[in-house]
Order: C-alpha cells, then structure tokens, then sequence
C-alpha cells in the first residue's frame, strides 16, 4: 500500500528548504544585479562584479593568501590531529581524561579572546612575520575539529585487528599507515573539509592578526564594506560557496560522500 505524506508535514519541509535557501538565492541574485548597489530582485543581469573582483589586486591578493592559509594550516592541524586523535583512543585507559579536553580549549575560548592572545603573545612578542602568525592562528582553531572528527571514526575502529597485524610482524608505524589509517580515511577527508572551510570563512582570530599587505579574503570584505554598497561583495560571497561545493565535489568524485556517510 503507497503511503502518503500529510499536507502539514509537506508545507513544514518546503519552509524549511526555503529558509535555508532563500539567503543563498538572494545572494546569487544581488551578484547578479546591473545596479551599481546591492538590491534584491535583481535589476538586469550581468557578471561584471564577478570580472571586477579579479581585476581588484587587494581581492586577488587576499584570495590566494586565504586559501594558502586554509591549505597549510588543515595539513598541519592533521599532522597533529591525527596522531593526538589515535592516542586518545588506543591509549584512553592509561591516558588522563583531561588531556582530551586540551584539543577543545581553542572552541571553548571566545575567538575575539584566542585572537587578542595571539597578537599579544605571537605577533607581538615573538615578532613573527604576519603570514607565519595567522597560519598559527587558523592551525589553532582548526585543530580541535581535525581531533574531534577523527576520534569519532577511531571510535568505531577494532584496534584488536591492528594488534593481530602487530602479532604477525609488521612494524607499527607500518601498520598504522596500511591498516588504520585506511580504515579512518572517511574521517580524515571530513576534518580537511571542516576544517578547510571553517579556516577560510575565519574573522575574528584573523581580524586581530593581518597586518600591512597580508589580509584575509573576510577581512578584505569587511575593509570594503566599510567604503563601498556595491554587489561586489555578494559577487565574492559566491565565489566563497563555489569554493566550498568545489571541495565537496572534489571528495565526492575521488572518494564518495555516501562513503563518508558510513
């Protein structure tokens, strides 16, 4: 017998798609817009703000450093992440239970405080170079997800069949490369894209660290809004969610998001 959904149920869920949706088109429309200012429905089609932010060298400056700072801090925070995140759960008898509450300080503490800390103690003390200083700043927030995400796929992992490779000669850190870590790789890719975009979408640790001639593409939006209305930067805004479904496009074609649903 074929069910039916009820009506209520029905207009609940197209609210729901609307409400999530509804931002994101007016975006892409305001983008769109002819209009030297930022209106909704758009006035006439164009993609002239899109050409203008390229042609705008403070936007393709920020663009680049933004996801070269994304890029490098996700594969640091995994470097560490990964091995913190196998401890925690191989070793989580012997371990302390407060040293997993050590990887969230960084979600825990307000980002305006982590980033005021930073300039304080990283930027100004240890005078390093503001490239340098934001990577350690974006490493640090995204940390805490790499750990997280990962753990909560080691939690399902049988350590008893990295032991039985152990017992039958294969060195462990051999091991750990051919056995585990193919069997936590759907939790690795979802922290790289956590933590990717979580990086990349970042204003209040950067805030507190750019500096002359190294900003972040956020910050740069913020400088320009403060001086221009234009769609410029819902045209930016696009390219920040194209960036993001470029990701998840890429994972879905060499891996699989049903996989990573697993």
């Amino acid at each position: 017998m074929r069910s039916t959904v009820p009506l209520p149920l029905t207009l609940f869920a197209v609210l729901v798609y609307l409400f999530l949706m509804g931002p994101l088109v007016i975006v892409i429309g305001a983008a769109l817009s002819d209009t030297s200012y930022l209106t909704f429905p758009p006035q006439g089609l164009t993609l002239r703000w899109f050409e203008k932010i390229f042609e705008m060298a403070a936007f393709r400056r920020t663009i680049v450093t933004s996801i070269q700072i994304a890029f490098l801090a996700t594969a640091i925070a995994l470097v560490i992440g990964i091995p913190a995140a196998y401890a925690l759960n191989r070793f989580r008898i012997q371990l302390p239970g407060w040293l997993s509450t050590i990887f969230v300080l960084p979600v825990l503490v307000p980002e305006i405080v982590l980033g005021f800390a930073l300039l304080r103690s990283v930027a100004t003390s240890w005078e390093l170079p503001i490239f340098a200083t934001l990577l350690i700043g974006h490493t640090l927030i995204v940390l805490p997800y790499c750990v997280r995400v990962v753990s909560a796929s080691l939690a399902s992992f049988d350590f008893s069949v990295e032991e039985a490779a152990i017992s039958l000669g294969s060195p462990p850190l051999k091991t750990f490369f051919t056995v585990v870590l193919p069997n936590i790789k759907a939790g690795v890719i979802a922290a790289f894209i956590l933590a990717f975009i979580t990086s990349i979408n970042d204003v209040s640790v950067s805030l507190f660290l750019t500096g002359p001639g190294v900003s972040t593409l956020p910050i740069q939006i913020l400088a320009h809004v403060e001086q221009f209305f234009d769609p410029v930067i819902a045209s930016v805004s696009v390219l920040l969610m194209l960036l993001t479904v470029a990701v998840m496009a890429v994972v879905e074609r060499t891996l699989g998001l049903t996989f990573l649903a697993k």
